[in-house]
């Protein structure tokens, strides 16, 4: 009987010190893995330069977009609510793995913000943020081909109607929105990407998109080339949020760190002043937005 007891004490205890030092090491200070779509990845490291994240104030310049500044806010409320840990990131072609990791556990949070509808929907396997984007603040704009006159000279609701559109009904608050407007047809198609090249190559008229920081808005990525409907704007009636996993072990201290930091970014006007200087909040006094009276 103490044989087999010296057995199973050899056998055990080693392998409880394993688990002991990765929880031990987990919950004080490792770096944790963060899925990023690759083309938002790019574009936040050329953007951030080597430069410490939690110092930028300033949110002009080049490859600057609403997903970067999403991805900057996040850490730097993170700090700010005295969450230690750092990030490391894996870019793909992800659009909808990263809320079935969520709702696993898998993945802490989402450093692109969802809409409140589209996090309400994952029931009790996330937290929800307060708001980063509040209602009534996102503006998209039309974007089109370049060549594509027709749809740049629209200045109407009405004249929409001629048109069509792409989106994703996984995006309750977009596809909701557009299937409001009077189109000519709204097709669905699940993967961002393959919807700007539809609307690039000019299969599809047009699609929503946040305004770019670039001088006369346009966004470009590869052979894609897109530019906004001159002064016309639709806006999307929902919030933004950051959405943590609730069966990740930190989930509920990075909740915590995230809702005080984001708190204090908005005390100090940085969450408007980032999203402005990025070209995405604009002046509503310089831009007709379509579906509201």
């Amino acid at each position: 009987m103490l044989k087999l007891f010296i057995k199973l004490t050899t056998f055990l205890i080693p392998i409880l010190l394993l688990q002991s030092l990765l929880y031990s090491s987990f919950s004080k200070a490792e770096d944790i893995l963060i899925f990023i779509r690759d083309d938002v990845y790019d574009d936040y490291i050329k953007f951030v330069d080597d430069r410490d994240v939690h110092t930028i104030t300033n949110f002009s310049g080049k490859n600057i977009r609403r997903d970067v500044v999403d991805m900057i806010i996040a850490q730097q409320a993170l700090k700010i609510g005295d969450f230690q840990h750092e990030f490391t990131y894996a870019a793909g072609k992800l659009n909808f793995r990263n809320t079935k990791m969520l709702e696993s556990g898998r993945l802490l949070i989402s450093f692109d913000t969802y809409w409140l509808s589209d996090a309400e929907a994952l029931n009790d396997s996330v937290y929800i943020s307060a708001p980063v984007i509040r209602k009534g603040e996102y503006i998209a704009g039309i974007y089109t081909n370049p060549n594509n006159k027709a749809v740049l000279a629209i200045k109407e609701l009405n004249d929409l109607i001629n048109f069509s559109a792409v989106s994703t009904q996984k995006w309750r608050t977009d596809w909701q929105t557009l299937q409001a407007l009077p189109l000519k047809d709204l097709i669905q198609e699940d993967e961002w990407l393959s919807q700007a090249r539809m609307v690039s190559l000019g299969w599809i008229d047009f699609l929503l998109m946040s305004f770019n920081s670039t001088p006369d808005q346009s966004f470009n990525m590869e052979k894609i080339h897109l530019v906004p409907v001159p002064n016309i704007g639709i806006e999307l009636k929902d919030s933004r949020h950051f959405v943590i996993s609730a069966k990740h072990p930190l989930g509920k201290a990075a909740l915590l760190a995230i809702n005080i930091g984001l708190d204090k970014l908005r005390d100090k006007n940085m969450i408007k002043r980032a999203f402005t200087e990025a070209g995405f909040f604009i002046d509503r006094k310089k831009i007709k937005v379509l579906n509201v009276k």
